[in-house]
């Protein structure tokens, strides 16, 4: 019997590039090449540019140009003309692939539906108040027939908060594979070695105390810069914190790009930091592995699941338990190349494959 499979269209018409995006295009790449199953991607009118590269599977859409403030229009035409298309395509499992109100599931279907971790619960004064994703999600959950979670730490936390029946969950960690086709020259504005941050850095990623700690730190100062990859330009906030801590605004650069530009800076970086407060999984860190820069990372949330042993660990509540933890390796080659050889010992234990095969086997458990 042929498994028929659907993707929903939420997060390819939402994301350009992005964790959650590239986890759905691996997995549903990866899906669709067992035998007996028939994988769909249904993406009307999508930005996305993974599935724009190639699709992995039966991609029933096309691609649209960004155009900012059309989200709400996109996600309109997605949810009303999806509805026929699904009647049509007779799936055994709908795997949505964000948080949404919007019941197209027939009753012949199963609903699966993943949860990435529960920031929006545990720091909810860091978004808006017309930011409903919270309740969103909660109504999501409910509504599904199995949610998995990306870390056990997320599980945890889903099990607690929104009192899910421990049965109704199960863990699939994600995988790590840099969709590259070669690793780009670092830019030539980066002149000195640099630590690397990569993503967003608002409220509870805590890039704040990153700034912090190496503005307490001269060594930093006088040896590393700090290069931040995509997150945005610099805020007013940060550029003061930075100016307050005698951080010349050589020393911080943004960069954004291409994965071929994210590689090149992995591959050249002296050390990634992640100080974040809270992660669902955290595939930055992984990826640094993938490609030899020693990893520093908060000993917090679902990291130390992620990076085991092969990160040196801290705080992040404590600004100089983080100058301390990023000075020794910076300044202990000793350290930082077993960081190095453990951490590509750490990245073979996350592929998508793995991520592909659990996750097949609860589409099967379901039905």
């Amino acid at each position: 019997m042929t498994l028929s499979i659907l993707y929903d269209h939420q997060i390819f018409s939402s994301q350009q590039y992005g964790g959650i995006s590239r986890y759905f295009y691996e997995l549903a790449s990866r899906v669709s090449k067992y035998p007996d199953t028939d994988v769909t991607v249904l993406a009307l009118a999508y930005i996305n540019q993974y599935l724009r590269n190639g699709s992995p599977c039966k991609l029933i859409g096309r691609h649209f140009p960004y155009i900012p403030k059309t989200g709400f229009l996109r996600k309109t035409f997605n949810n009303v003309i999806s509805k026929p298309f699904i009647k049509h395509c007779k799936p055994d499992i709908i795997h949505e692939t964000y948080y949404s109100t919007t019941d197209y599931c027939p009753r012949s279907a199963k609903r699966v539906l993943t949860v990435y971790d529960m920031i929006h619960e545990k720091f909810a004064d860091n978004f808006l108040l017309k930011d409903k994703t919270q309740q969103i999600k909660a109504h999501a959950v409910r509504r599904a027939d199995h949610v998995i979670c990306i870390s056990e730490n997320t599980r945890r936390d889903l099990i607690v908060l929104l009192g899910v029946p421990e049965e109704k969950t199960s863990v699939v960690y994600l995988g790590s594979s840099l969709a590259t086709q070669k690793v780009a020259v670092k830019p030539a504005e980066i002149k000195k070695p640099f630590i690397l941050y990569v993503g967003s850095r608002g409220g509870y990623k805590n890039f704040d105390g990153l700034l912090r700690a190496y503005g307490h730190s001269s060594l930093l100062k006088n040896e590393l810069s700090i290069v931040c990859f995509g997150g945005g330009d610099f805020s007013a906030s940060e550029l003061s914190l930075a100016e307050s801590l005698y951080i010349s605004q050589d020393n911080i650069l943004h960069v954004s790009g291409t994965d071929d530009i994210l590689a090149g800076l992995y591959a050249s970086a002296a050390v990634f930091v992640c100080p974040s407060l809270y992660e669902g999984f955290g595939i930055p860190p992984l990826e640094a592995m993938s490609f030899g820069c020693p990893v520093i990372s908060a000993n917090v949330s679902s990291l130390p699941e992620v990076v085991g042993d092969a990160a040196e660990l801290f705080d992040p509540a404590d600004d100089e338990e983080m100058r301390a933890a990023i000075e020794c390796v910076v300044s202990t080659p000793e350290r930082a190349q077993l960081l190095v050889d453990r951490g590509y010992k750490r990245v073979k234990q996350f592929s998508w494959e793995k991520c592909a095969q659990d996750t097949l086997n609860i589409y099967k458990k379901l039905l």
